[in-house]
């Protein structure tokens, strides 16, 4: 298959970005944006993306779509929204942490997450740094954010991480970012981001594409 068949293919199979699936509408505002974050915070450890997804809308389903509201929620609320997801083993320990994150967004950014962005004034590394002041978002998580945050704030494009470009490499396609940001128009990036991260994460999924 050519390059730009396989790149067609990755998008029309795979290319629903996680936040998406998550049931956000990204859109550079207050309320989405932080509903981005909390879905960060859940795929930030070792669970499936598809667990992760599911908790994140079983919790917007109660209610905790902002900061604030997240804040102002009861522990075991929380607990709760994240067990009817099955997102089990993790899910004391990550509604203490939304709870922090919460608390943090409303102290650090009054609760708008625009205002990290200006912080980190375009520095792609130094917005990395802010998001892993929230309690549980590591060096994944940030790069989690940031691929699909991409979509809104172009100036992390082209944004490919480490997974996305193993996946790429595998499939035969340029395996840069700026590579694989060529492939696409700007606003494809993120979710060819995503469609390359769900085949280096599903088993089989790099020969099917290779196969179509």
């Amino acid at each position: 298959m050519t390059v730009d068949a396989i790149t067609s293919r990755l998008l029309s199979a795979y290319g629903r970005t996680y936040a998406r699936e998550a049931g956000i509408t990204l859109r550079d505002e207050p309320a989405p944006l932080y509903r981005l974050l909390v879905l960060t915070v859940l795929c930030s450890i070792r669970i499936g993306a598809g667990t992760a997804t599911a908790a994140a809308r079983e919790l917007f389903r109660a209610g905790f779509r902002t900061p604030r509201a997240m804040a102002g929620s009861a522990w075991q609320d929380r607990v709760d929204a994240l067990g009817r997801a099955h997102y089990v083993r993790y899910d004391e320990s990550t509604a203490t942490a939304l709870g922090d994150g919460a608390r943090l967004v409303l102290d650090r950014w009054r609760g708008d997450l625009r205002r990290m962005r200006e912080e980190a004034g375009g520095d792609t590394d130094a917005l990395r740094g802010l998001l892993r002041e929230v309690p549980r978002i590591g060096p994944v998580g940030a790069g989690i954010f940031c691929r699909e945050a991409q979509a809104v704030w172009p100036e992390l494009r082209p944004f490919f991480d480490e997974r996305a470009c193993e996946a790429a490499k595998e499939l035969g396609l340029p395996h840069t970012p700026r590579g694989l940001g060529e492939l696409v128009a700007p606003e494809d990036q993120a979710r060819l981001a995503a469609a390359l991260v769900r085949v280096r994460l599903s088993k089989g999924a790099a020969e099917e594409v290779r196969a179509a």
